[in-house]
């Protein structure tokens, strides 16, 4: 019961606020986000791309990345949702462009929050799913230990990365740059329209990470079989974002 009711108040909320594409519908903390890259054929994307859309490449290659992150202090119109204010998400995602706008497109989310991930399949039709998993941070002055944990098709998978207590900021034209920094999502709603939305948030810093990490998720059973190759190969690149305050606003519809 809990759940409808909170997913009703939810639903309302942002219902009121697609009214206006000037005020943001949903304001959070994107912290420690972890980026593992892998380069993939163009062809391997051709599914999942709208029309209108087209791979956003480094010479041939096209790319998706695992990205792990907390969602935090989390409102919808300005307004905290009990229990769905700090949550982890654990994504995959491919990078897109759409004539000169570069952005990412979602293969598929997860959360641990059944309403977000309902409302989101919902209103914006976004390939979410809830699921059980949690993150943790560890830190002293000298390093950040970020984990992250979750169970999904009979498996628990997991990934524990440690990065160096120094943030700094890459180059514009560094590959980590070329990764973190996106100012659109492309998405369809559920007619099959391309739809995008804009995202905003500062240039974020990134954090020196350790080259021994630990990565035990298995990309078929998250994601498909026609991801699974994934399992044996070694990323193109890693970076972990500092993250900060973000600002979603609503989407809208595209006709190319």
């Amino acid at each position: 019961m809990y759940e409808h009711v909170t997913l009703s108040l939810l639903q309302q909320m942002i219902i009121v606020s697609c009214g206006s594409t000037m005020r943001p519908f949903l304001t959070a903390e994107w912290r420690h986000l972890i980026l593992l890259t892998y380069a993939v054929e163009p062809a391997q994307l051709e599914p999942y791309l709208p029309n209108g859309l087209v791979p956003d490449m480094i010479g041939q290659r096209a790319f998706v990345s695992l990205v792990a992150f907390d969602f935090l202090n989390t409102r919808v119109r300005g307004i905290p949702v009990p229990f769905h204010i700090n949550f982890p998400e654990i994504n995959l995602r491919c990078y897109v462009k759409y004539g000169e706008q570069r952005g990412v497109l979602f293969i598929r989310e997860f959360v641990p929050r059944f309403c977000i991930a309902q409302l989101a399949r919902r209103l914006y039709n976004e390939p979410y799913a809830s699921i059980p998993m949690w993150s943790k941070i560890e830190q002293n002055k000298q390093q950040r230990i970020i984990s992250h944990d979750f169970q999904y098709g009979g498996k628990e998978h997991s990934l524990k990365f440690t990065v160096e207590n120094r943030p700094q900021q890459p180059k514009e034209n560094s590959t980590a740059h070329f990764f973190k920094e996106h100012e659109w999502g492309f998405g369809t709603n559920k007619k099959g329209k391309l739809i995008r939305y804009k995202v905003e948030h500062p240039v974020w810093e990134t954090y020196p990470v350790e080259t021994r990490f630990h990565l035990d998720v298995d990309f078929g059973l998250l994601y498909g079989e026609q991801w699974r190759f994934l399992n044996n190969k070694i990323p193109y690149h890693l970076t972990v974002a500092k993250g900060s305050r973000i600002k979603v606003f609503p989407g809208e519809i595209i006709n190319p």
